[in-house]
């Protein structure tokens, strides 16, 4: 019996892997994406309920609107020129900025990104917080939450569908739900993104950044950064966003790929 579990794991694991348009490479993918993006709408709104969102008339706001939009307009024609639509099917983009300081930043599926107060300071320019949304976006639509959640619920769960563990356990699939998307420092840890995951979000981010026109190679000051306020007690957005020698030598070796894209 010892030996049947780990092979039917394995069988459950490799039928639930799924081709990703965007990286190219098999996922785990448990959750049905349409299901996926309701649970994300209802946590969203569910968030700005309870947190101070600032109207875009703040120029802080307002900026953070105006990079998201730039940026969800330059990947919608990019994946539209590939022919590849349904990388952003379902998608309704919002943009938010709410008050708080956390440094942190997140886009849940189906388009709808906050960003924190506290962020701003280390970003210091709109090019640097076009780096960081495209980062968080790429995250989204690599699917790479979707990704986490699946495998947490197929560890925690034993692979149980989606409708089935929001009826079944509606809490504790909330909360995967929150650490999968870095979302709420009152849901305890939150779930690491994988070392490819995390590659995957600065190459794919660099590119988002670029072809709306911000220069990319503001990502390498902008991490160090990060990387000198986290020096004094680790911000919320490096808990699972590490910034080191390996990260700075990979964003150079991805910016002549992502400046063919960029125009000034």
């Amino acid at each position: 019996m010892k030996k049947i579990i780990p092979v039917l794991i394995i069988t459950f694991f490799l039928s639930g892997c799924s081709l990703n348009l965007v990286t190219g490479r098999k996922q785990l993918s448990l959750v049905n994406e349409k299901e996926l993006q309701q649970m994300a709408f209802t946590q969203y709104n569910s968030f700005l309920s309870e947190n101070k969102v600032l109207s875009t008339s703040n120029p802080d706001a307002g900026m953070v609107d105006r990079v998201g939009m730039r940026i969800a307009n330059a990947i919608s024609k990019y994946y539209s020129d590939q022919g590849k639509q349904s990388v952003l099917e379902g998608y309704a983009w919002e943009f938010k900025t709410v008050e708080s300081k956390e440094v942190n930043a997140w886009c849940m599926p189906g388009g709808k990104v906050v960003v924190y107060t506290g962020l701003l300071p280390v970003t210091q320019n709109e090019t640097a917080l076009a780096i960081v949304m495209g980062h968080e976006i790429a995250h989204s639509i690599a699917k790479h939450g979707s990704e986490r959640m699946s495998q947490a619920m197929l560890q925690q769960m034993g692979g149980m569908a989606l409708e089935v563990a929001l009826s079944k356990k509606p809490e504790e699939t909330k909360n995967l739900f929150l650490m999968s998307y870095g979302i709420g420092s009152q849901v305890g840890a939150m779930l690491p993104w994988s070392r490819q995951q995390e590659t995957e979000a600065d190459q794919y981010g660099l590119i988002f950044a670029a072809i709306a026109g911000y220069n990319p190679q503001e990502a390498i000051p902008f991490w160090q950064r990060m990387s000198a306020a986290g020096s004094s007690g680790t911000p919320e957005f490096l808990s699972t966003h590490p910034s080191d020698a390996t990260r700075m030598r990979k964003l150079k070796q991805f910016m002549p790929e992502a400046l063919k894209h960029y125009r000034p």
